[in-house]
């Protein structure tokens, strides 16, 4: 297995590898693997197609991750907008601020924006000065700027619909305890085989599916003609970001020696992938055989993280 390295919408996991900085942060790849987001697939509503667990969402793999590294950090959200952005600057003074989500859309200073898409995003934000708000964008943007009236209806995030609150930004991150990346990501494990099962402790929309079953609605769908919204969200989005993930899942079991998994992990990063030529030329049957071949993996994979968590050693 190759693996990959490249730009790509991996913004939360940039996000705290530059919060944390070189010296503290493991690779953007562990701390997405940690995040849980490769071990799974998910059809919300019944519709709309994500390449990660069933009730899975940025905020949920935030929290694991920064939990998994051994770190505490204060995440706040709610109030006025001026409320917010006082304690942004607050916050700013004394290190870097991982804020988010935010509607993408809504961030000036990148090229097409002025809309609210329902694009989630996240940054870090290093200053608020004179009424302007300084961040590193890792879409992208090191150093961009918006006035902090603009970067507030960014923030306000009333597009985004897994967080009730408005405003949410992580700052003060502390190392509580000493976490090596390869022991983080083999503590993990157990979560990555809930999250393969099917998690029924998170509010879904009725009629979403995950895993296996959700590989299947979809390929369904496309039998009988995608919408265009679908076509787009998957051909910009969620396939290229659901390939990247499994692949550095990939990579990072299989530097703990979990060989079944991890070679399971990259097939499905293959099969994943292999989606993006048939969703932009319209090869429907193609990209319908290549969802149903896609569905049994998961199960697959399952059983093999669960015979490797079970003996305790590599599998």
């Amino acid at each position: 297995m190759l693996t990959y390295t490249g730009s790509g919408p991996y913004c939360y996991s940039h996000s705290l590898a530059m919060v944390l900085g070189p010296d503290a942060a493991p690779s953007p790849a562990v701390i997405e693997t940690l995040t849980g987001s490769p071990f799974g697939m998910q059809l919300v509503g019944g519709t709309l197609p994500w390449f990660d667990p069933y009730g899975w969402d940025p905020e949920t793999g935030l929290d694991a991750a920064v939990s998994a590294l051994g770190l505490r950090c204060v995440r706040s959200a709610g109030g006025t907008q001026d409320e917010a952005l006082a304690r942004l600057g607050a916050d700013c003074a004394e290190g870097p601020v991982l804020v988010g989500p935010v509607e993408m859309g809504l961030l000036l200073y990148q090229p097409g924006s002025g809309t609210a898409v329902g694009a989630d995003h996240y940054v870090v934000v290093l200053a608020v000065e004179d009424g302007t708000v300084l961040l590193h964008d890792p879409h992208g943007h090191p150093y961009a700027t918006l006035s902090a009236p603009a970067f507030a209806a960014a923030w306000r995030a009333e597009s985004v619909t897994y967080t009730d609150a408005p405003y949410v930004m992580r700052s003060a991150f502390v190392q509580e305890r000493a976490a090596d990346p390869a022991k983080a990501l083999r503590r993990s494990l157990p979560d990555a085989v809930r999250w393969l099962a099917g998690r029924d402790d998170l509010p879904m929309p009725p009629g979403s599916l995950g895993g296996t079953a959700a590989a299947e609605a979809l390929a369904d769908q496309v039998a009988k003609g995608l919408s265009p919204e679908i076509r787009d969200l998957l051909s910009v989005f969620a396939i290229r970001l659901g390939a990247r993930r499994l692949n550095d899942a990939a990579a990072c079991l299989a530097s703990l020696n979990l060989g079944t998994p991890a070679a399971l992990l990259a097939e499905q990063s293959r099969m994943v992938g292999g989606l993006q030529r048939p969703v932009v030329s319209g090869d429907d049957r193609a990209l319908e055989a290549g969802l149903r071949r896609l569905a049994p993996t998961y199960g697959a994979l399952r059983t093999a993280l669960e015979e490797s968590v079970a003996r305790g050693m590599p599998g």
